[in-house]
This record gives C-alpha cells, structure tokens and sequence, in this order.
C-alpha cells in the first residue's frame, strides 16, 4: 500500500512540474498571461480550450500592427474620437458584465479610444460573449465581430483589456520583430502545434521599446511541454516578464501612437 502510494505521490508531482507552476484555487490572483493556460480551478487542470486565443482566417491575417495600414485599424470622427460599438451578450450575470464594462471603460481614461454600446444603425460592431475561452480577431473585421470571454476563467480586468487590445489591432509581444533582441525562445520546451505562438511578426513598434510588462507578454512558461522555460530574457535571464494584470505604459503609449490620440 505505501508502494502504491508512493507512485501515486510521484504521479501527482509529474503532474504539477507539468502544469510548471502547481494549481491554485479562485481566489489566487493571476497575471493577464497565466490566466490563459492555467484555468484558476481546485480541478487544477489546463483548460482545453486554450489552442491559440487569436482567431485568424489565415496564416497572413496573423500580422496585427501592419493589418492596421490597410484597413483593420478602427476608424476616428471628426471630434478626435475613435468609437467602437459593442454588444454585451444577456447571458452574463450582472456581476460579470461589470467586470467588462469596467474594462471598456478603462480606455477613456487614457486615450481616445471610446467603447459603446451598440445601435441598430451600426455596420460593425464587438460582440462580446462567453464561448470556448478568451480570444479576438486582430483588429476590425467589419459586421458582427465576436470577442470571447468565457464565464470560466476569462472575466478578470487584465484579460479584457488584452482581448481588447487584439480588436484594436495588437498582437503578442513576443512576437514583435525586435523580439530576438529581448527574448530567447527555446522552442524545444514548446507543445507540439503551439510553435505558432511564438512567429515572429514584422509588427509595427510604435518607436516603444520591448516591454517585459506588457499585458500583451506571455510568461516565462507559456505552452511548455516539459515544465521548463519557452522563453528566456537576455541578456539578463532573471528579467521578471509576462506578469501584467493590468496594461502598462507602454501598452498605452503605442495605442494612442497607433490611433492619434
């Protein structure tokens, strides 16, 4: 029986070093970046929705900042305004629609970017619902445009503003291309099929430098097959990244470089 035991010890042991960082209950707090892979449940086990939380037609749609020079960048009104039209779908609790209001809100208040609700009138617009996980199109796509925030696991400050991010036309920051000057991926850590995650991108910088805090930074352990690193700072590897809860500085000064604010 303590032979059993002891195997079973060392099978749940494998399963945490897995898992790179244990399991946690709801009421541990988690950054924007390991929300996305490690579900904040007592089950302890990573969502299987988590594939890939941007949404592409094809492998050219993954370019995020340069699809805003011809045509996916939202548009601006005469009063300096960039208003997007958003649907909150009616199966969120009250509570849960607080959470990403507070999130839409949050952009008045550093740019000109002005979340709305929707009209009948509106050609395009965000609809904003719970499905398969936290995931969004890169930039405007026209019509009825579907953000995903699924009631388990996606409704924190951080993770809306990130999917948020993504409709206005951002993608990861370790997919920047500068990001080999900053970052080291050790792609033989990575999932099989996640290697897409991290592609560089000819992204378009905004003349802001990497930024390890970025809400847009996945952490040091994103998709990792073996509980060890996929990414790796440099030159200095004990840099702290990927733990953002909230934008940072530079997440806001290249939105407001993007759209002019």
């Amino acid at each position: 029986r303590l032979t059993r035991m002891a195997s079973v010890s060392r099978f749940l042991a494998l399963a945490l070093l897995l898992l790179s960082a244990g399991c946690w209950a709801d009421t541990q707090e988690f950054s924007v970046s390991e929300r996305f892979w490690k579900e904040p449940t007592i089950n302890c086990r990573i969502p299987t929705w988590l594939k890939e939380h941007i949404i592409v037609d094809d492998e050219a749609e993954k370019n995020a900042d340069p699809c805003t020079s011809s045509g996916c960048k939202w548009g601006k009104w005469t009063d300096g305004k960039v208003y997007i039209p958003y649907y909150i779908a009616s199966h969120f609790s009250s509570r849960e629609k607080s959470i990403i209001t507070r999130g839409l809100e949050s952009f008045s208040s550093f740019s000109c970017i002005r979340f709305r609700p929707s009209r009948s009138t509106d050609r395009d617009w965000l609809s904003i619902e719970s499905r398969d996980g936290c995931w969004s199109y890169v930039g405007r796509r026209g019509g009825k445009q579907v953000l995903s925030l699924a009631r388990s696991g996606c409704l924190y400050h951080g993770t809306v503003q990130h999917e948020l991010l993504h409709a206005l036309g951002f993608n990861h920051e370790q997919t920047r291309s500068d990001r080999d000057n900053h970052i080291r991926v050790l792609l033989q850590n990575v999932q099989s099929g996640m290697e897409h995650n991290f592609r560089k991108i000819a992204t378009l910088n905004q003349g802001t430098p990497y930024d390890y805090n970025s809400v847009m930074q996945y952490h040091r352990y994103a998709f990792s097959s073996n509980g060890q690193p996929t990414m790796v700072p440099i030159p200095n590897a004990n840099v702290s990244f990927g733990n953002a809860k909230q934008m940072s500085q530079y997440d806001i000064a290249r939105l407001n470089k993007l759209y002019k604010c």
